[in-house]
């Protein structure tokens, strides 16, 4: 009884070491991807070439009409379901407003699992920038209430 209660404990443990290497593993692996609303302000006037794509879900979008100057606005949903949305081939950032950067963080994770080596999240989203002061505008294009992810 004793070697099967080792054996169990055993096994357990090594899952929980299983676990937290994987989530240490995409922690270190989002930190590389990760920019900040005072490098994101530099590159855009520093005149590098960057794209940067709003990734809000449809009713974050309807709760604030913002965007970054430049941004382009794609629903989650189809960035997931079509990743090339975003070029591979040029320097991107994706932002949303969740907490904890989750719609921003999913999109990334899609496109690194296809290689995509140019692509960085806004940690903090729209807030962090608008925290900054610096600048947004009012979008004004419809678009689609379908929330699914």
């Amino acid at each position: 009884m004793g070697l099967i209660l080792t054996i169990l404990g055993a096994a357990v443990l090594l899952f929980v070491l299983v676990i937290w290497i994987r989530r240490r593993r995409d922690r270190d692996e989002f930190d590389q991807h990760r920019i900040t609303a005072e490098e994101l302000h530099q590159w855009m006037n520093s005149n590098r070439e960057i794209l940067v794509f709003d990734v809000r879900q449809p009713l974050d979008l309807l709760a604030n009409a913002q965007i970054i100057p430049g941004a382009r606005r794609i629903p989650p949903k189809e960035v997931l379901e079509k990743p090339l949305l975003i070029p591979k081939d040029k320097d991107s950032v994706v932002y949303c407003t969740c907490p904890s950067d989750k719609t921003s963080k999913k999109v990334l994770h899609r496109a690194l699992s296809l290689n995509f080596s140019r692509i960085k999240f806004l940690s903090g989203g729209l807030a962090a920038w608008k925290a900054k002061g610096y600048p947004v505008e009012q979008y004004t294009e419809s678009f689609h209430l379908d929330t699914a992810t």
